[in-house]
This record gives structure tokens, C-alpha cells and sequence, in this order.
């Protein structure tokens, strides 16, 4: 047995020891099992493999909260990682509580629809879990009942006033994948220093062991229900609070309801000029609150695409269960196409995106809208709806890897526009700021499509943006248009804005890191990238760098870890570059923007040409061994 195998095994006997899940417990022990039988079988090979997967590192805690695959071991998400995370929180809060005289702590917990039966793992238990944590550290705290969109969670925090907020889900990410996001309690996702700070306290050696056996808490729970009416305990063994789950989703409505979004325009169900709409919810959680959205904003029932109405963790009719990936909406398509449907609404999963199709009877053809032009779309019909009455001065604000489009439509239109880091913890985070000063903040954006329309939530919400856009085609169709021809008449005023965004796939961090290096080529950045000149750089990497600025240091804050660099050219060109926080991708997001008058396909052409020069002189993907994923 080697040096390898040995601390393999301690490591896993460690966990071994504290494991309340009977079923991973079970499995890391057959894995033990079959290392310390010492042959050179391939089981024993395959076990060493597992276990050093399992057990080479911990799960990171970082944008926003855990993400992982559900499976045993620190790196995955399990009922331990959970238990863990959860005690270093509430150590967290009651720390930074215990700072500040006549503070009540209290926390709001939700969860999605997620299971791994492998291993008996689910949202709903890591959930409980939580629950129960924060109840052996004396906080308050609310478990929402049942399956609940993100949006209600984040809402939730504010409206119940609580410290912190946690929304077990994984997003619109694979099957076997589960999360554990954090919400602060502005009800925004949680920002650096935060972040880091509760990374810290989760590995604190009082934190790593149980405080208490849960699992046994759990049974004893799951017993009393079994003995009991369990109709008026609600879905988690009478922990969770069924009134108030119900008096946040009234309230999050009727929040909507006031909020200035709701058009006084009347749609008749009978009006045969209005379009037919197909929902999916992409076997999440979000048919109930995308029926009630309709219902607030006053408009026809939608059509449901039955295959995927249902909340299903096998998502058993797409691969990844997010509506802008490539062929994600196709069968909610199909569905909208057998019957008449003009317009596909698709929520992702937990509902806080929004994917977006129309059909062209003209053209005979499904269009289905990018982040950047539902946006857009969204932007010119809140300014038009609400922005130019306010009384207060508006502001709009995307990530810094979105369109440029609204930031022209303000310049010409009197509204502020203004950029921020990748990641909605930042923008709703500096639409919260915005608010503080005074502004009438109408939209937050990603490119993504996230979107948070008005004040409802600073964070993404798919639930009301669904509305806002189902209520923009049915005045639009009402006068005879389209999305689609609103969103050429945009570009018609304020010219095309072509995009090229996509990635490479790259497993070495160290490589990304190399290429970036070679951008900044010792702080003297090029002028020019073959035959286009460089009008202004930034860079996001530490210390940052921005050559508009009068001390040269960027606007926005610079990260080491992070880095993104920006090229603006004279053309009018924006070139940026990044690495994913979460997975093995480097990514670059290319807009041009035309001259008013200039046709879309010859933009387009010479953004092809362009990016072509930019991707081979800036990247060298060939030498770097960066390689171009196969669906693109």
C-alpha cells in the first residue's frame, strides 16, 4: 500500500466516522473495503480512482454559495457538506450578531426539486438539514414548505426581515447536481467580504463535526409523522412553516401587482390579434408561479407544455436543463408549433431565468432571442412604459460582458447605464446602491438571461420577468408587430449590435492564466491587433489597469483569482476575456456595433472577420492547446 493510498484511507475513515447519511456511508466504506484488500484487481484500481476523486479536495464556497455533483465526500454536495456549511454560517451570523446590540437573528431556507436516489440525497433533506442546524445555534428560522422558486426565497428574506437567506437548488445545471446558494440579508446574493468570511468559518474545526446527531432528530421527526395526520404538517415533517410560505407568495405577488409593471392595457382571452403562448418549466418548479405571474399581469392562460410541466430530477427531455443551450427548447417548440402557438416563455429549473422564442409565420421559421436582446427588448419597454414618467432619474444596469446597447439608448435617451462585474450578486447588488441614491432602477441584466425588472427582488427573477415580456407581445401583436420587428426597429435607430460570445475549453488554470499574462505584456498592452486599433484597455486582474481613467486604476473592482481584460477598439469593437469561475471554459464575449443604416449581415460579416483576427492574435488557441468545444 503507498504513501497515497494510506492518507486516502485515513481521510475517508475520518469521514467515515461522522457520515449521517447510511447509504454514502455505505458506499465510501465498500470503496475502503476494496483499497485495504490490497490485490491488484480492478476494483481495487477503480476504488483508488473514486476514492481520490471523492476525497482529493473539498467543494469550494464561493459565487454566491456550494455547487457540486450529489455524492459522498467533501467535494460533493451530500447531507455532511450540508451539516457542515450550515454550522459554519450560523457561526457566522451569530458572530457578527453578537457585535451588534438588539440584532435577532433570523434565517429563511427554500428548496427545489433536486434528487439523487443513488444516494439518497435531495434538496429537500439538505433543506432539513439546515433547519435543524440553525435550530441547535438558537436561530430563528423559516424552512419554506414545499418546492419554491429561487425568486420567492430571495424575496423572502427581506419580507421576513432575516439575516440570511439559503436556496437549495442548482440551477439549471445537470441532474446530478445540487447547490446551496446565500442570500444576504438586502436580499441580494452575498458579496466579498461575506463570501470569504463564511468560507472560513465552515472549515473551522468546531464546525467540521456534527454539533449534534441530526440524523437521529431526523427519524424521530420522520416517526412522529408517520403516527400523525401528516396533511397538516406540511412537506418536511412539520418543520416547515405552511402559513407564512403561503403569505410570502401573496405578498410577492401583490408586490408585483403595485410595482408599476403591471400594464392598465386589458387583453382579452377571446382578441384574436394576440399571440398564443407556450410555458415550459423545463421539469422545475416554476408552472404554479408561472400561472400566477399571467394571472397578475392580467393576461390569456398560456398554453403548458405537458412533458415538461411537472417537477422531475431526471429531466428526462433535455440534457441540460437550461433554456439558451442549443436545442433546450426544442420540444417546448414542437409543442407550440402543433398547437398555433406564436411565442415560447421557458423558465429555467428554479425559475429565476428566462428563455425566450417566437415563431415567424412569414418566415416559417423559430427564433429563439439571446440574453442580450431580451434585454434589450426589456429595456426599451420599461423606459417607454414607466422610465420616461418617473419623477425620479432612472438607471439600468448589466454585467460588463452584456450588449452595449442600453448604454447607448441612455446616452441618447437622459437614463444612466451602468456596468458591473459578471454575476448577479453585483449587479443587483449595485442596483441596490442606485436605489440608495435616488434612482428609479428599472432593470437588471445579464447576458445569461437573467433579469430583474423594477425593485420586486435584486436578483434574477423569471417569474415576473415573464410577465413584462408576455405583456409587451401582446401590445405589440395587438398593433400588428412582432418581438422580433420591435427589436429590428431598436436596431434601426441605434444601429446593429452584433455579437460573437463563446468559449474554449480549457483544463488548465495555469494556461488561462499564461494567456492573460501574454495580453498584458508587462503592463505595455498592444495598440493594435493585427489591422484593428486599440482605442482603451482594462484590465480586472490585480492591481487592474484602465487606460480612460485619470489614475489608470479600473472603475470596477479587480481580482487576482478572476482576472477579465478588455479591449475596446476604434471601430467600435468591445473584445472581452475571462475565465469561468465554475467550470474548465475561457471565455470571450465580441460586440460590434454598426452604423446607423447598415445592414445586419454585413455587421455581422464584419464582426466575423474581425473575431477570426482577435481569437488567433490574442488567444493563440493552437499553441495554448485550447480546444473548440464540439457543439459549437
Amino acid at each position: 500500500m503507498t504513501m497515497t493510498d494510506t492518507s486516502l484511507l485515513h481521510q475517508a475513515k475520518q469521514w467515515l466516522s461522522i457520515d449521517l447519511n447510511p447509504t454514502t456511508k455505505r458506499h465510501t466504506q465498500n470503496l475502503v473495503s476494496s483499497l485495504e484488500s490490497c490485490d491488484n484487481s480492478a476494483d481495487t484500481a477503480a476504488a483508488r480512482l473514486e476514492l481520490a476523486s471523492l476525497f482529493s479536495k473539498r467543494i469550494g464556497f464561493g459565487t454566491a454559495g456550494l455547487r457540486g455533483r450529489m455524492q459522498p465526500g467533501p467535494s460533493g454536495m451530500n447531507d455532511l457538506v450540508v451539516v457542515q456549511t450550515a454550522q459554519g454560517l450560523a457561526s457566522y451570523i451569530k458572530r457578527i450578531g453578537n457585535a451588534v446590540d438588539g440584532v435577532v437573528l433570523k434565517a429563511v431556507v427554500g428548496y427545489d426539486h433536486r434528487a439523487e436516489s443513488a444516494f439518497h440525497l435531495s434538496s429537500k433533506q439538505f433543506a432539513i438539514y439546515t433547519k435543524l442546524v440553525f435550530e441547535e445555534a438558537g436561530i430563528e428560522c423559516v424552512l419554506l414548505d414545499g418546492f419554491v422558486a429561487t425568486p420567492l426565497l430571495a424575496f423572502s428574506v427581506t419580507a421576513l426581515n432575516a439575516t440570511v437567506g439559503i436556496m437549495v437548488t442548482a440551477s439549471h445545471n445537470p441532474k446530478n447536481d445540487n447547490g446551496y446558494k446565500v442570500y444576504w440579508r438586502n436580499g441580494c446574493q452575498i458579496i466579498p467580504p461575506i463570501d470569504e468570511e463564511i468560507a472560513a468559518a465552515i472549515v473551522e474545526e468546531t464546525n467540521l463535526t456534527p454539533w449534534c446527531d441530526y440524523a437521529e432528530r431526523l427519524r424521530r421527526l420522520k416517526d412522529a409523522q408517520d403516527s400523525e395526520d401528516s396533511t397538516t404538517c406540511g412537506e418536511c415533517y412539520g418543520l416547515s412553516d405552511v402559513p407564512i410560505t403561503k403569505e410570502m407568495e401573496d405578498r410577492y405577488f401583490s408586490t408585483i401587482q403595485c410595482s408599476g409593471l403591471v400594464s392598465m392595457e386589458k387583453f382579452s382571452k377571446d382578441d384574436s390579434s394576440l399571440p398564443k403562448f407556450a410555458y415550459s418549466a423545463m421539469h422545475g418548479v416554476g408552472h404554479p408561479y408561472a400561472k400566477r405571474s399571467f394571472q397578475t399581469f392580467h393576461l390569456p392562460p398560456f398554453y403548458m407544455v405537458p412533458s415538461q410541466c411537472d417537477p422531475n430530477p431526471e429531466f428526462p427531455t433535455v440534457t441540460f436543463p437550461n433554456p439558451e443551450e442549443k436545442g433546450a427548447l426544442n420540444e417546448a417548440m414542437d409543442y407550440a408549433a402543433k398547437n398555433g402557438c406564436d411565442v415560447v416563455l421557458a423558465n429555467d429549473p428554479d425559475a429565476d431565468r428566462l428563455g425566450v422564442a417566437e415563431y415567424s409565420r412569414e418566415g416559417r421559421k423559430w427564433t429563439m432571442f439571446t440574453g442580450d436582446q431580451i434585454g434589450t427588448l426589456l429595456g426599451i419597454w420599461l423606459w417607454e412604459t414607466i422610465g420616461k414618467k418617473s419623477d425620479k432619474p432612472v438607471a439600468m444596469c448589466a454585467s460588463t460582458v452584456s450588449s452595449k446597447i442600453l448604454a447607448t439608448v441612455g446616452k441618447q435617451e437622459g437614463f444612466l447605464f451602468e456596468e458591473t462585474l459578471t454575476g448577479f450578486k453585483w449587479i443587483g447588488s449595485r442596483a441596490l446602491y442606485l436605489k440608495e441614491q435616488g434612482y428609479k432602477v428599472l432593470l437588471g441584466y445579464e447576458e445569461a438571461i437573467g433579469f430583474s425588472c423594477g425593485d420586486i427582488i435584486p436578483d434574477k427573477d423569471g417569474i415576473s420577468a415573464l410577465g413584462v415580456v408576455a405583456t409587451m407581445a401582446c401590445h405589440l401583436y395587438s398593433r400588428g408587430k412582432t418581438l422580433a420587428i420591435k427589436l429590428q426597429e431598436i436596431y434601426d435607430i441605434y444601429g446593429e449590435f452584433a455579437c460573437n460570445n463563446g468559449y474554449y475549453r480549457c483544463d488548465d488554470p495555469a494556461v488561462v492564466m499564461s494567456i492573460m499574462e501574454q495580453m498584458r505584456n508587462d503592463g505595455k498592452y498592444v495598440q493594435h491587433v493585427g489591422r484593428y486599433s486599440v482605442e482603451s484597455v482594462r484590465d480586472l486582474g490585480s492591481p487592474g489597469y484602465d487606460s480612460t481613467t485619470h489614475d489608470k486604476k479600473p472603475l470596477l473592482p479587480t481580482s487576482a483569482s478572476s482576472p477579465m481584460i478588455t479591449f475596446r477598439f476604434t471601430n467600435g469593437c468591445v473584445a472581452q476575456f475571462r475565465a469561468s469561475g465554475t467550470e474548465p471554459k475561457f471565455k470571450y464575449y465580441i460586440e460590434l456595433r454598426g452604423s446607423r443604416g447598415e445592414k445586419k449581415e454585413d455587421v455581422e460579416k464584419r464582426l466575423h472577420e474581425m473575431s477570426c483576427v482577435l481569437l488567433e492574435e490574442l488567444l493563440n488557441p493552437t499553441q495554448n492547446g485550447l480546444v473548440i468545444p464540439s457543439s459549437l
